[in-house]
């Protein structure tokens, strides 16, 4: 292979061209302003990006429930009212002429409590995590009209991304959200059309899918993230992972990103509950290779890349395009880097400590200081100290979490 095809045109199946094989992959910002829109910060942040040649910006999570949002200061994308400010978003985003992708989510039973909202979810499952499970909105199950109203509301914001500039969206079914959620037998125990068997399991992503694609245009996007597994004993595994994708084959659409992992196991940060073993970088390209072999579709590759022979090795067989997160946090202009025969490559954050879900917390709150710091024009600090991070990333979560209970109130 060629280091070349890392900046190859890719070519998908609705005709649109994505410039080349990196994408900025999608990160929880929480930097909403007041409106819970797109405001100046989140805009520069990704200017940062798009001047840094990816190919693809993926945004962080846009939620379709102002009730339910995955942590607070989220975007949220219901209706016209602040779509100017989303189009200065798309605008930023495509500004160097990169595609630009809204991910679209619900957190299902992943509701953090101190934002005062129910939790909804396939079944009345809390979230386990030692330690942390009680910062947990306890979940109820959603019923049929509600499963149905979810639906629409993904294809209402859908719909508005368009309207706004954005050239395609990404449906969120990963990380233990909502879609994910219905995708596992251990937090779905329904008995109805929407539970037991993975097809049925399955029904409320593909839905969504048909219903986004009956509001949208032939050339807007329509991408959807999968888990690769879940990485937890009796969950979501990867023959499931690559089951849902022949389904995903029969639909239009688009791409296929695999990751992994959930809040209680976050294989996405290289750690898993069930013990499994993790590559140092592109955790998840093995399971892909394996899946590439039944999609119709490009896949791509999310979870630790950070060096550019390593995305040059994901894309060099039946991935087709390498997502970078953290690494894109850190360094943001490291694709045109890569582009101009630079070696660079950015240090991994490592927090040992024995508490992985505190580990996964600190490596969070690491990250979102270095998106921080991008979005004030500032340069990053990746060796602040994860202890640090993480306490400050706390007492910010609550003034935030204050705030937007205040929002919510007069919404």
């Amino acid at each position: 292979m060629t280091a070349s095809r890392l900046f190859d045109p890719l070519h998908l199946p609705n005709g649109v061209v994505i410039s080349n094989r990196i994408a900025k992959a999608a990160m929880e910002e929480n930097l909403a302003d007041e409106d819970h829109a797109p405001g100046d910060r989140l805009i520069r942040l990704y200017q940062r990006w798009a001047d840094g040649g990816a190919g693809l910006i993926i945004t962080g999570n846009v939620m379709v429930d102002r009730h339910a949002l995955t942590g607070p200061a989220g975007v949220v994308l219901e209706n016209e009212l602040h779509l100017e400010r989303f189009r200065l978003w798309a605008d930023a985003c495509r500004s160097r002429g990169a595609q630009a992708w809204m991910q679209i989510n619900h957190p299902g039973r992943q509701v953090l409590a101190a934002l005062g909202q129910p939790a909804r979810g396939p079944s009345a499952v809390a979230v386990d995590i030692p330690g942390l499970s009680k910062a947990f909105a306890p979940p109820r199950a959603l019923s049929e009209l509600e499963i149905k109203a979810l639906i629409e509301r993904y294809a209402r914001t859908a719909a508005l991304a368009e309207l706004a500039g954005f050239t395609g969206v990404e449906v969120h079914a990963a990380h233990g959200y909502l879609f994910s959620q219905f995708l596992s037998p251990l937090t779905n125990k329904r008995s109805d059309r929407w539970g037991g068997s993975l097809e049925n399991r399955a029904q409320i992503l593909l839905r969504t899918i048909g219903a986004i694609r009956q509001r949208v245009g032939p050339t807007f996007c329509v991408a959807v993230k999968l888990n690769s597994a879940d990485f937890q004993r009796g969950g979501f595994d990867a023959e499931d992972a690559l089951r849902v994708v022949e389904m995903l084959n029969r639909r239009a659409v688009d791409l296929v990103e695999l990751s992994g992992g959930s809040y209680e196991s976050p294989a996405m940060q290289g750690q898993t509950r069930d013990g499994s073993s993790l590559a140092r970088e592109a955790y998840f390209l093995e399971f892909a290779e394996r899946i590439g072999e039944v999609a119709r579709m490009p896949l791509m590759v999310t979870g630790g890349v950070r060096r550019r022979a390593v995305a040059e090795r994901v894309v060099g067989g039946s991935v087709s395009m390498v997502g970078l997160a953290t690494a894109l946090a850190i360094e943001p202009a490291l694709p045109s880097l890569w582009q101009a025969g630079q070696d660079a490559e950015v240090a991994p954050i490592i927090v040992p400590w024995k508490n992985k879900a505190l580990a996964s917390l600190a490596v969070a709150s690491v990250v979102k200081k270095q998106l921080g710091l991008l979005s004030q024009g500032k340069r990053t600090r990746p060796r602040t100290s994860p202890l640090m991070a993480l306490i400050g990333a706390q007492l910010k979560s609550r003034r935030q979490a204050k705030d937007y209970r205040r929002w919510i109130s007069r919404a």
